[in-house]
């Protein structure tokens, strides 16, 4: 075997212990799980002979020095921050992944003929700072200022002192040294599949073929009018819950017709409540807050979907009286895969007996980052059972081995 297998499986036992929160795994972005994350792995390729720098916004480059240090560099990668009450392989299995594939090659004394960098990327998870891709787009120097001051959810203090806390430098933003994509041969990533496709098609990796960009309304807020239910009759009323049940029923309306045209998309209104302390069972609701998540690998559907949103909208404060106020926009843009990249993928595993497939990938990536700054990029997908941002994500040990050595594969041919 190429990879370090051993050394996988005890970190994999160290970032369970790290993040366990009772239920399932929460390492939080610029806070103390993925601060101690990232501790874990710099003392870990410290330890193995590695060399280890980080940049201006903590991200982490773990690299094995080739021959020749001026050739562009090969890089890997992935995240180890979780949602709240996330799985413990999401991100994590790309970085153990390309750690285990360095580990192996020192065990074996293999020096490829150019750097060969693990990078451990801050931030992924816009879970907790609604911006998407904070450590990739800082890596680039892509970080809009702005961003520093958006607030965690958690603590509810702005990305800069999180930042200032796990020892990064803010301030240095748009003045520090960040990565050229003429520096970097590849970027190819290692990460989990986040839905059933693979394990409902008994297929042990996926090559992707592109990544969706999105469009997000992430606080969107119904106001109607307060009132007594038995007291006031329907022509009276403003309530805010039959508001929005029209407003997403009209937006599936869309989703469905666009995919009976062919069209390639999700919808998700993944918050959806009432207000919990005003709220009751006797009283027409005032307010409702949703949120919205469209996700396209199609830049132009991506933009007529925020067309229906807007028409949808003004329907609902047509219709019932409401005001629909959706908040600020946010997205990210969709990513194509390098099509040399995706063969040679598709090529280890054949040669290695590994069962694999193309295809697309609904849920974004930092290696959509790397291919919207010109860097070739690739990503690999390992089974995964239980889909993925919950505490049941079931990644089997023998296809993360299996993915690994694919991975491992690739990394040798484009360093050579």
């Amino acid at each position: 075997m190429t990879i370090d297998l051993d050394l996988a499986r005890s970190l994999f036992a160290d970032l369970h212990e790290i993040g366990f929160d009772g239920t399932g795994i929460t390492r939080a972005s610029y806070d103390v799980g993925e601060n101690r994350a990232h501790a874990l792995l710099e003392r870990t390729a410290l330890g193995l002979g590695l060399e280890v720098r980080t940049d201006w916004a903590g991200n982490m480059f773990i690299t094995l020095p080739g021959r020749d240090r001026t050739l562009p560099v090969v890089m890997t990668g992935s995240h180890v921050d979780s949602v709240p009450l996330g799985g413990n392989f999401d991100g994590a299995a790309g970085v153990l992944a390309g750690l285990a594939t360095l580990s192996g090659w020192l065990r074996e004394g293999y020096q490829p003929e150019r750097d060969v960098t693990v990078m451990v990327i801050r931030a992924e998870e816009s879970a907790w700072f609604p911006v998407s891709y904070i450590g990739s787009k800082s890596a680039f120097g892509l970080l809009e200022p702005a961003s520093l001051d958006v607030c965690q959810r958690g603590s509810g203090r702005s990305l800069r002192e999180h930042m200032q806390e796990s020892g990064a430098a803010p301030e240095t933003l748009g003045q520090a040294e960040v990565l050229r994509a003429d520096a970097i041969r590849c970027f190819v990533e290692l990460h989990i599949e986040q839905g059933p496709v693979l394990i409902g098609t008994d297929t042990v990796v996926g090559v992707v073929s592109g990544i969706c960009g999105s469009l997000r309304y992430r606080t969107v807020t119904i106001d109607g009018e307060y009132a007594h239910s038995g007291a006031t009759p329907r022509a009276f009323r403003r309530d805010a819950v039959v508001a929005m049940s029209g407003f997403i029923a009209r937006l599936q309306e869309h989703w469905l017709a666009i995919e009976e045209e062919g069209g390639e998309m999700t919808l998700t209104f993944g918050v959806c409540h009432t207000d919990a302390q005003q709220a009751d069972f006797s009283t027409i609701a005032g307010r409702v807050s949703l949120s919205i998540d469209v996700r396209s690998r199609d830049t132009a559907l991506l933009q007529r979907m925020d067309g229906h949103i807007q028409a949808a909208r003004l329907a609902a404060e047509q219709a019932h009286g409401v005001r629909v106020t959706l908040g600020p926009i946010t997205g990210s843009q969709p990513a194509h895969t390098d099509q040399a990249l995706q063969d040679a993928l598709l090529q280890a595993a054949a040669e290695q007996g590994v069962s694999a497939t193309t295809m697309p990938s609904g849920a974004g990536h930092d290696s959509a980052i790397f291919s919207n700054q010109g860097v070739p990029t690739a990503m690999l997908f390992v089974r995964n059972a239980n889909g993925s941002h919950n505490p049941d994500e079931a990644m089997e040990e023998a296809d993360f081995a299996a993915a690994a050595e694919v991975l491992a594969a690739v990394l040798r041919q484009q360093s050579a």
